[in-house]
């Protein structure tokens, strides 16, 4: 996995890269403040990122906010302070783990292994959902359409259908896009 990781302490910073090395990952990127996290979040499209919540010039958690507002990725946030504020703040900013310092090896390697697949399942879910958006909106696109030509040419609903179905089918056309020429067709003033 490619890593960024955003730390402002060095030695951290440096513990954090030798640990995920050591585990496989490849580090791609360090950042030393919050600004320079977003810059090089959109430069090397990491798989996943390690945010400290307090850095110079912009938090981490602002800072997770800005990278995930351009492109979703994995994060965790890794911090000395486990306040519940700061716990909820990071989660709504859209952070997928949180790791208190100190940690050791196991601890980091569980929160980015939870993190990537609680990333892939909202990927997923976001994915489905707009397909189900897609499919609720051409359905009712083609129902539309349906409608406008039983109107027009006073036929039943099956005949319509089965008209626009061998339109289709004639075509090579899918039925949302003879569903669309349809109602651009019947919509027109005559």
């Amino acid at each position: 996995m490619r890593v960024l990781v955003c730390e402002d302490e060095t030695i951290i910073r440096l513990d954090l890269c030798q640990l995920l090395e050591s585990a496989g990952h490849q580090v791609v990127g360090e950042a030393r403040d919050g600004a320079e996290a977003v810059r090089l979040a959109r430069e090397l499209e990491p798989d996943m990122v390690l945010m400290d919540v307090r850095m110079p010039e912009l938090d981490g958690i602002e800072a997770a906010r800005q990278i995930l507002a351009a492109r979703q990725v994995p994060i965790v946030m890794v911090t000395a302070f486990a306040e519940r504020d700061i716990v909820q703040s990071a989660s709504e900013a859209g952070a997928f783990g949180y790791l208190v310092k100190p940690f050791r090896q196991d601890d980091v390697l569980a929160a980015i292994t939870t993190a990537q697949a609680r990333s892939a399942e909202l990927a997923d879910a976001r994915s489905e959902a707009k397909s189900l958006t897609e499919a609720l909106e051409t359905r009712r696109i083609v129902e539309r359409a349906k409608g406008m030509l039983m109107t027009s040419e006073n036929i039943t609903e099956s005949d319509a259908y089965a008209r626009m179905r061998s339109a289709s089918q004639r075509t090579g056309q899918p039925m949302r896009a003879i569903a669309e020429a349809l109602l651009a067709t019947l919509s027109a003033p005559k």
